[in-house]
């Protein structure tokens, strides 16, 4: 079933129940089939490296993992942006709401024009995979609202709200979602993503704008900056933390000039947590997601591929794997393919990926074993856009059921 339109954002994300000693996956995990949300983002293009804004409407869509095949099995119209880390949609636990935020939309007085938004869209999820998602409710954040998470007790989200340089706290009770509060960052810091703890104690942002990484202090819906910040690299964007809240990833995207750039490496448990290690993986990689054991992690690497043809540091993305020893980052396995890559996520068993190739429009699905990643040839297609450029954005993918 072909997705209509455009410039697509996959954000696939989960409900698993995670505790220090590992994570458990829904019921339908065992019976090899896994539900997967997805955003299209139907202004966000290229044109042979330049930004173009796209004719279609946003959807999401809900992408059914079977054995080693895809498909497309809903897909409802509503807001969604390819702006931001590819972290826009968070899952509750239990699968059954999902908040997704919307960091741009096209100008109201001008069609042409893309300006900031702030929107989180509260979605009703049917656990089975059954029925279409529904969206319930929505909730004004701030000014360019991209990565979004909910702790563990699926009664508080985070937004990072980019271009405001703040973060929003949201109150969840069952279905309801309500803003609180908001934690003032700086009107040029720039926060990207924002993720918890495991505990739900804390949680850190990316701040892309000033170079640094904030940590916040959350006791029930009181969110306070902490003073110390951690610094990685160059325009910290991506981020995910492990399962075990041992490690925390970030990705640096750099000056986006064609010089090599970096992931680094967070120790949680230090006191105060730190930045650990920082390894060159080559240009923009954005999206950084641990394997849910937290022994792996995947990045996927720009590499130049959203550049002109013309330019000198156009190239070949890659989807890379990464364990942790001694808390250095050691490669453990590559996959070169593809343009523009996007989100990525693991299947609940941690041997399945599924990787976002933006410029050809498809999710790939690859496997991995040990120190080895095979890809496995099954692509989901996506439709051409409709206005001429071969774009689809697909951001981070996360299971649900």
């Amino acid at each position: 079933m072909p997705i209509p339109s455009k410039a697509i954002r996959a954000i696939l994300a989960a409900a698993v129940v995670c505790t220090a000693a590992g994570c458990t996956t829904p019921h339908s995990a065992s019976t090899n089939t896994v539900y997967f949300l997805s955003t299209q983002d139907g202004r966000a293009a290229l044109a042979d490296g330049a930004p173009a804004v796209g004719k279609a409407d946003d959807t999401l869509a809900v992408i059914e993992v079977s054995g080693s095949r895809l498909r497309v099995v809903h897909q409802i119209a509503m807001p969604v942006s390819l702006v931001g880390p590819p972290s826009s949609i968070a899952i509750a636990p239990g699968g059954r709401m999902a908040l997704i935020s919307a960091a741009t939309r096209r100008d109201p007085v001008n069609a042409e024009k893309v300006v900031p938004y702030d929107l989180v869209s509260v979605v009703a999820l049917d656990p089975s995979g059954a029925a279409a998602p529904r969206v319930i409710a929505t909730v004004n954040a701030g000014a360019g609202a991209s990565g979004i998470s909910i702790n563990r007790a699926g009664t508080l989200a985070l937004v990072a709200n980019r271009v405001e340089g703040s973060v929003s706290v949201l109150a969840i009770d069952q279905d309801k979602v309500a803003a609180v509060d908001k934690v003032m960052l700086g009107e040029k810091s720039g926060p990207a993503h924002v993720a918890f703890t495991p505990d739900g104690r804390r949680a850190l942002v990316t701040r892309d704008g000033d170079n640094r990484i904030s940590m916040l202090a959350i006791d029930g819906r009181t969110v306070k900056l902490d003073q110390r910040a951690i610094f990685a690299g160059l325009r910290p964007y991506g981020l995910d933390i492990s399962s075990d809240g041992h490690w925390a990833a970030v990705t640096n995207l750099g000056a986006g000039s064609g010089d090599a750039d970096t992931i680094s490496l967070i120790d949680l448990r230090a006191e105060p947590p730190r930045t650990v290690d920082t390894i060159t993986v080559g240009q923009t990689p954005e999206g950084v997601v641990f394997s849910p054991d937290g022994s792996k992690l995947g990045v996927t690497v720009i590499n130049g591929s959203n550049k002109p043809k013309a330019s000198p540091f156009f190239g070949t993305a890659a989807y890379v794997q990464y364990r942790i020893d001694g808390g250095r980052l050691l490669p453990a396995a590559k996959l070169a393919g593809g343009q523009w890559l996007q989100g990525h996520a693991f299947t609940p068993d941690g041997h399945g990926v599924l990787v976002q190739d933006a410029m050809n429009r498809q999710v790939r699905l690859y496997r991995a074993d040990g120190n080895t990643l095979a890809d496995t040839g099954e692509r989901l297609q996506f439709d051409c856009c409709t206005i001429d450029v071969a774009a689809v954005a697909l951001g981070r993918i996360n299971y649900y059921l």
